[in-house]
């Protein structure tokens, strides 16, 4: 079976996250089953423009705003691949391969944009993007649609989206253990994109107030920054809120100082407007480290509210008490950590990447005509 992804980033951009690490987790397994893949992103400085990474071909053209142009553009030039199926994936805008594509399409989606357009694109751009998104779905109303969770799920349904051509394959996990102790201070990590949509500044205001009754609070910020511009910003409103001696951001780090730093926090915190999943949740969980998040859209699904963490109004005092609640509450923070590492335990990679090649090896069986 050859398959072609279409995926606006691959795992070496510098932006790469979540969505692109569960990809190309599923990815190999499916190249490990005997498949061909190919994957179309788009380019970033120093990169490649075709290279072979544990047997998947990457080819990169374009910027995150033109990939889904010179994608097309390759389909009518002939230097995309024939294939037996497409896996089209959609990050706020998807790549349309339906209306030029006669192979069968598989849309992989972690999370409908809605409202996340005003907090990522300058109005009157995010208003558009808003206002025609549901057009985009109809463009794939005959394809089938894997997704990563429930809430994902309702948003499809919503979207018009036939409920048998809807399944849900949960992410998988993969960790590196360390015999790390959770740090002596109560310590609060936040690990994402650093961005206005995943909530940053909400997290740093929430802090702000954690820190009245516990002054000795600690708070790691890890991440890409959005761009620099962004990351002053940032800078400056911690500055403003008198957290500096509280706060230290490490930026991008490796997989193996990830999860230490993981395993040394008491709390990771989540508090985005909206997420597919909440892959580092799930992460911090396999590390004995509960979360305290948003319940929004994806979160509401990888955060067992009451169990595995807490679930908060959106909004930076909501936030702020959570944390409280569960730095100042020793049992439940123990029983917490204890039924989020058990959690965890749930997923796999290898289960994953097995649930969503059955899929796309159901719909190649079925035949289809390569171009």
């Amino acid at each position: 079976m050859n398959i072609l992804i279409l995926n606006w980033r691959d795992l070496k951009h510098p932006l790469a996250g979540g969505a692109e690490i569960s990809l190309c987790e599923q990815a190999k397994i499916w190249q490990k089953k005997g498949a061909r893949i190919t994957w179309f992103s788009a380019s970033f400085p120093g990169a490649l423009q075709k290279e072979e990474i544990e047997g998947i071909t990457y080819i990169r053209k374009g910027s995150h705003y033109t990939a889904h142009l010179w994608a097309f553009t390759y389909h009518l030039i002939g230097k995309l691949p024939k294939v037996d199926i497409v896996v089209d994936s959609f990050h706020f805008v998807p790549f349309f391969s339906p209306l030029y594509r006669r192979v069968p399409v598989i849309a992989l989606i972690n999370e409908v944009a809605k409202e996340t357009w005003f907090k990522n694109i300058a109005f009157p751009f995010s208003f558009i993007g808003y206002a025609i998104e549901p057009f985009f779905f109809f463009i794939y109303r005959w394809s089938q649609f894997i997704t990563g969770s429930n809430s994902c799920k309702d948003d499809l349904l919503q979207m018009g989206i036939k409920n048998d051509n809807i399944t849900v394959v949960p992410h998988g996990i993969r960790i590196i253990k360390n015999d790390k102790k959770k740090e002596m201070a109560p310590t609060v990590i936040f690990l994402s994109r650093i961005s206005k949509d995943k909530g940053i500044e909400d997290a740093l205001r929430a802090i702000a107030l954690v820190k009245k009754k516990i002054p000795l609070i600690k708070f790691w910020i890890v991440g890409k920054p959005e761009n620099d511009s962004y990351l002053a910003t940032i800078k400056n409103i911690i500055n403003k809120l008198n957290i500096g001696s509280n706060t230290k951001i490490f930026g991008f780090i490796s997989e193996q100082e990830k999860f230490i730093l993981l395993k040394k926090a008491w709390i990771l915190i989540h508090p985005s407007i909206r997420e597919g999943w909440g892959l580092n949740v799930i992460e911090a969980n396999a590390m004995g480290t509960p979360a305290v998040g948003y319940n929004v859209q994806g979160l509401k699904d990888s955060i067992q509210n009451g169990k595995t963490g807490i679930l908060t109004e959106t909004n930076h005092e909501s936030l702020a008490n959570g944390i409280e609640n569960l730095i100042l509450d020793k049992k439940l923070h123990s029983d917490m950590s204890k039924a989020a590492i058990k959690w965890a335990e749930g997923f796999s990679w290898e289960k994953a990447g097995e649930a969503s090649y059955s899929i796309l090896k159901a719909r190649y069986e079925r035949g289809t005509k390569k171009i």
